[in-house]
């Protein structure tokens, strides 16, 4: 990783804070911390963004993110401000890291233990095993050059790539094809190639339009491992945030904006309500078409409609929160349970979009690593199924998805919750709109597909607005807690420097 650098230039400078997810964190710590006078707007009633929590009945859910990955990245972001991860929240690393249930009655386990994860897949193909260490050694080259001269660098136009050291360094790189082109190189057994890409769910893509650049995220499964903040993405947030209170970042909650205007060489920023912020600069960690079709004057807009309209975006997601009575023997911290194939499940998302007949889904249950989160007796899960952005959420559909959902779940798991449950919250396509103001209701926003990678995202600074800038999922480098971290970096230091 290297340095980031915002230098001590902003003093006097006045900054509104649009939204805060972990982007907005991230950029308001490095704004104040070189100067600015920061104020964050969060529209709902906590700070994080999709990184809610939902506490109810003595239970505890994260809303959003779950999987603490890339640790590498909170401790150069925490590191910045000569404060430590464990300065703000405990960590736990899991093993195993997660459990697979495919459908056709197998079952897998892995963790931190190369030598054991060698074994199981030499179990599936001969060979297999070595083809993991040697797919493994590539992954972890792409993530250290992917990380150091790509993700943590501003490329924001198609000439920074031609630079002589740029191409240099891309040398070697897995950048052309895609993911499932890319896994076939090593594994012919469909499961294993699951294996290798179901991290593409969190990247809001499939195997056939995810660059196979992003194999780099098997170094971060594999080898960095997968932790669990004591708490859940919770605890890192209040983390975050409390050190942004330290640096003089001020939140305000229940504040939706509802309008940016610019007014006497800065800018007002209206808030339901009638309160009005002035500032110097405004960055927005809000939904990046919301932005701009809602809170900009046409004229003021970098994209029209039809630019939001072509975009492909990452899933939505229908969500079963759960707290049940008893143990849940059967599943892991984290469990993904995947039907043998899986092309009709991602082609109902991105080709045809339809609610899943034969869904994959994800399966987090916290109580098993955190007594915290759930009264004694009892534990707490959620049940996450990526649909397509978009889709008709009626109630009705809704409760038919539900009992689908529930009735998978106990026949590929073993785990029967449907007479065990006390406490259920359902959130799906409406709910991501209604309450993150998310276009089509997705879940994270631009998915990563071959043709909205690096310069082809959204910029970080407006080029129609002198003075408006943004940060998170829908920029570079992309959608993740730790990329939202590295946007919050990257938008702060092109601030300082204009």
């Amino acid at each position: 990783m290297r340095e980031p650098r915002v230098p001590e230039s902003l003093a006097g400078t006045d900054v509104v804070v649009v939204g805060g997810g972990f982007g907005g964190l991230a950029t308001s710590c490095y704004l104040a911390d070189a100067g600015a006078d920061v104020t964050v707007l969060e529209k709902n009633e906590q700070i994080g963004g999709r990184a809610s929590v939902l506490e109810a009945d003595g239970f505890r859910f994260d809303m959003g993110p779950s999987w603490y990955l890339m640790p590498d990245v909170f401790e150069t972001f925490f590191g910045h401000f000569d404060r430590a991860v464990d300065d703000y929240y405990a960590l736990e690393q899991l093993d195993p890291h997660y459990r697979v249930f495919f459908k056709d009655g197998d079952s897998v386990e892995l963790g931190p233990d190369l030598a054991a994860n060698k074994a199981t897949f030499e179990g599936y193909e001969p060979g297999a095993g070595a083809a993991l260490e040697e797919y493994l050694a590539k992954s972890r080259e792409n993530y250290e050059v992917g990380m150091r001269h790509f993700v943590y660098e501003r490329r924001d136009r198609f000439r920074d790539f031609v630079d002589p050291a740029v191409l240099r360094h891309a040398r070697g790189l897995s950048l052309l094809g895609t993911m499932q082109e890319h896994v076939e190189e090593y594994f012919d057994h469909p499961k294993l190639q699951q294996l290798m890409q179901y991290t593409l769910v969190f990247l809001g893509g499939s195997p056939h339009n995810t660059p196979a650049l992003y194999n780099l995220m098997s170094h971060v499964d594999f080898n960095l491992g997968v932790h669990y903040p004591e708490g859940g993405i919770g605890s890192v947030v209040d983390g975050i945030a409390e050190l942004g209170r330290e640096l003089g970042v001020e939140f305000v909650t229940d504040a939706a904006v509802t309008g940016i205007e610019g007014r006497r060489g800065g800018f007002a920023v209206d808030v339901a309500g009638g309160d009005r912020y002035l500032a110097d600069r405004v960055v927005s960690d809000a939904d990046y078409a919301y932005t701009e079709q809602e809170l900009l004057p046409p004229e003021k807009r970098q994209y029209d409609a039809d630019y939001w309209e072509s975009r492909t975006y990452a899933p939505s997601a229908f969500l079963l929160y759960l707290g049940v009575e008893g143990d849940l023997s059967e599943l892991a911290h984290h469990t993904l349970v995947l039907p043998t194939d899986w092309d009709d499940h991602f082609a109902e998302i991105f080709d045809d979009p339809a609610w899943p007949d034969d869904p994959a889904y994800y399966v987090c249950a916290p109580s098993k690593t955190d007594d915290s989160v759930a009264p004694d007796g009892h534990s707490a899960l959620f049940v996450l199924v990526p649909i397509a952005a978009g889709l008709d959420d009626t109630p009705e559909r809704r409760d038919a998805y539900r009992d689908q959902v529930l009735d998978d779940v106990a026949a590929n798991t073993g785990v029967d919750l449907r007479d065990r449950i006390v406490f259920e919250e359902r959130f799906a396509v409406d709910d991501f709109a209604d309450r993150y103001n998310a276009t089509r209701g997705s879940a994270l926003g631009l998915a990563h597909t071959l043709r909205q990678t690096a310069p082809l995202r959204p910029s970080h600074r407006s080029s129609a607005v002198d003075g408006l800038y943004f940060t998170g999922s829908y920029t570079s480098p992309g959608i993740g807690v730790p990329m939202c971290l590295i946007s919050g970096l990257l938008t702060a230091e092109l601030l300082a420097e204009d």
